[in-house]
């Protein structure tokens, strides 16, 4: 905060400020600047006693008083004492016009820091009249309403927040993402939900971040079987299996499905990676039953293809492509997807987003990202995670 504390000759310059003309006596000019240069040398028990000798005598020396004890409390750090000081410069008319506001949001949160919601808000309206309603603004009236245990009052604050710094061309910080994210979970806003954690792995994508936007979406829209599948398929892409928990999931998946050999393969692989262990149960039982039905499965291959080719819908190839798919054999599911798309007679929704994936799988990311913009209705979430997958696998590319 700047102070007019400038010796007598510079005084006499008459500097423009936004209330009464600056005159101090001069003991009190020097009691002022020896404050000013205790406080620059991180002097604070030198400048309480110099603050503490000041006594005002007009509108402009309270204003110099005010300011000093706030640069004080601030390097002690405490926070009730600036707020006081504040409410004490306010008292003044030598604020400048051009610092009103902002220090008026700053009272604002203080205020909100020392549990003075109701003060909070007073100081953010008075700020927003003297046009300052900038985005941080705006996330501290969310976090009042949180403080106060109001999560639907917050979330259209950090909603334009979010809006607003996306508007102003500036990155979204990852703490206001996550915090939407909880938002738009407790109120059941999946959509948001899936929207937030695509925005957020376009950011940031390590396993741990991948686990947990996947995890915690599956969990929160209740997705139905097959869209369940390819997010554990996409989990599984990224190295991001971690649990026990997460391999049984997918297995039990993929066999709820009919894929008996890539049930097969995730347990295998959970195995393999220490994740399961022969003498776990549920897992130890499921490979059991599926082990000889992914021996016929694989063995009916060739009556699937002849039984596609003939047929005039897609449904046959769409379920053959989905055969490939679950076997890893991707160049085949793509071309099969493809000859259902032609014939028609599917959900060409499901078709197209696993068509994405299956290019992507194949090393296509062009056409991949075209085949799963094609994907609408309840897969395009689905999609769109992938999406998000092939992306980054274009920038590594790149």
């Amino acid at each position: 905060m700047a102070l007019m504390t400038a010796s007598p000759v510079a005084a006499k310059k008459k500097p423009v400020v936004a209330g009464p003309p600056i005159v101090m006596a001069d003991a009190f000019r020097a009691n002022a600047q020896a404050a000013e240069a205790a406080l620059r040398m991180r002097d604070s028990a030198g400048a309480s006693a110099r603050i503490g000798a000041l006594s005002p005598t007009n509108d402009f020396e309270a204003y110099v008083t005010a300011g000093l004890r706030f640069q004080l409390a601030v390097q002690r750090r405490d926070v009730q004492a600036q707020r006081v000081a504040l409410t004490d410069l306010f008292k003044t008319s030598a604020i400048p016009r051009a610092d009103a506001p902002r220090l008026r949001y700053v009272a604002a949160y203080l205020s909100y820091m020392v549990g003075n919601y109701d003060d909070a808000i007073a100081q953010l309206d008075y700020a927003r009249t003297l046009g300052y309603d900038g985005v941080d603004a705006t996330m501290l009236r969310a976090d009042i309403a949180l403080r106060r245990n109001k999560p639907k009052e917050a979330r259209p604050f950090v909603q334009a927040a979010i809006a607003a710094q996306k508007a102003a061309g500036k990155v979204v910080p990852l703490p206001w993402i996550d915090r939407a994210i909880a938002m738009a979970y407790q109120a059941g806003d999946w959509t948001e939900v899936g929207q937030l954690y695509r925005e957020r792995l376009d950011r940031q994508e390590s396993r741990e971040d991948w686990r947990s936007a996947l995890v915690n979406y599956q969990a929160a829209a209740d997705v139905e079987p097959q869209l369940q599948l390819d997010l554990y398929r996409l989990q599984a892409a990224n190295g991001a299996m971690a649990s026990e928990r997460d391999y049984q999931a997918y297995a039990q998946a993929a066999e709820k499905s009919g894929y008996y050999a890539e049930t097969k393969a995730i347990i295998e692989a959970g195995r393999a990676a220490g994740k399961l262990t022969p003498t776990q149960s549920v897992t130890s039982q499921l490979l059991k039953s599926v082990t000889p039905k992914a021996t016929r499965e694989i063995a009916s291959l060739p009556a699937q293809v002849k039984k596609a080719a003939a047929a005039s819908s897609g449904k046959d190839a769409l379920a053959l492509a989905d055969s490939y798919f679950s076997l890893g054999q991707f160049p085949q599911a793509a071309d099969q997807y493809r000859a259902a798309l032609t014939k028609g007679g599917i959900d060409a929704n499901r078709a197209n987003a696993r068509l994405g994936v299956a290019l992507a799988r194949s090393g296509d990311l062009a056409n991949a990202q075209a085949a799963l913009a094609q994907a609408d209705g309840r897969w395009a979430a689905i999609a769109g995670f992938w999406s998000v997958w092939v992306e980054h696998k274009s920038r590594k590319a790149a």
